[in-house]
């Protein structure tokens, strides 16, 4: 197995992982879930709802699903950079968070 294979075998596998533990979060506890994965009601609701059928064909996508929320500088340098604070620090980064915008259908 070459390591082009194996990179697409990992993201495949990811996808899979994702996919499931987006939907357990959702049925276990809906607004909690969109709040974490950053995702509109609509898209939850999708997501949710997915059969195993469609979970396996949407995760054997060659690109990755999830995505690195933290897309600006200074917001990952704040989360990563050591705090005298470490109480707070979780609710900081949920803090942060709350800011981004939730992902919509274009």
């Amino acid at each position: 197995m070459d390591r082009s294979s194996e990179t697409l075998d990992s993201i495949r596998e990811i996808n899979l992982s994702y996919i499931m533990l987006a939907q357990r979060m959702l049925r276990e506890d809906k607004p909690v879930g969109m709040f974490r994965l950053g995702l509109s009601s609509e898209l939850a609701d999708l997501l949710a709802g997915l059969s195993l059928a469609q979970i396996v064909k949407l995760a054997s996508s060659d690109q990755l699903l999830c995505f690195f929320r933290f897309n600006d500088h200074s917001m990952l340098s704040a989360l990563t950079q050591t705090t005298k604070h470490t109480a707070v620090a979780p609710t900081h980064a949920a803090i942060l968070l709350a800011g981004q915008p939730a992902e919509q259908f274009a």
